[in-house]
């Protein structure tokens, strides 16, 4: 069964400095929790995002083991969104949409996470136990993280 996770943050920023930030692969690791061990393990991650780049990274959501995932960026349109969608990995299915738009307070960012668990009715207990939760738990901190960044006064 496919679900969908949504989320959108107003920041406090120009849309220049917006899209600097979420199309670099590197300031990944600073909006995932710790407990999370993301790390990626492209050699181009600094690279800012085009169609078709390849993203190759481990994470442990869960007991610590470590887990491969290969994200393809497959929709890049400058300064207004990007898909990152799982080639491979935990899930049977993720695409996860990130539109940008700017407004007189800043931008206003989107997120689309439509996902798939795999193994049929255990994926969808699983999903109802724990991993509904443990996305919303990223997301949440991901949140912020991006206040303490682009919303704080200085």
């Amino acid at each position: 069964m496919r679900h969908q996770l949504y989320r959108e943050q107003q920041l406090n920023c120009d849309i220049k400095t917006a899209w600097h930030f979420f199309s670099s692969p590197v300031n990944l690791s600073k909006i995932t929790p710790e407990d999370m061990r993301f790390k990626i393990i492209s050699k181009d991650d600094h690279q800012d995002i085009f169609e078709g780049m390849i993203i190759d990274y481990t994470v442990s959501p869960m007991f610590k083991i470590p887990l491969k995932w290969r994200t393809r960026i497959s929709q890049v349109e400058f300064n207004r969104s990007f898909t990152d969608y799982q080639e491979t990995g935990p899930y049977k299915y993720w695409s996860h949409f990130h539109e940008f738009i700017p407004n007189s307070n800043g931008v206003l960012i989107k997120d689309t996470v439509d996902y798939e668990l795999p193994f049929g009715i255990l994926g969808n207990i699983a999903h109802r136990i724990f991993v509904k939760k443990k996305l919303a738990d990223i997301f949440d901190f991901r949140y912020a993280v991006l206040e303490k960044m682009f919303n704080t006064l200085k």
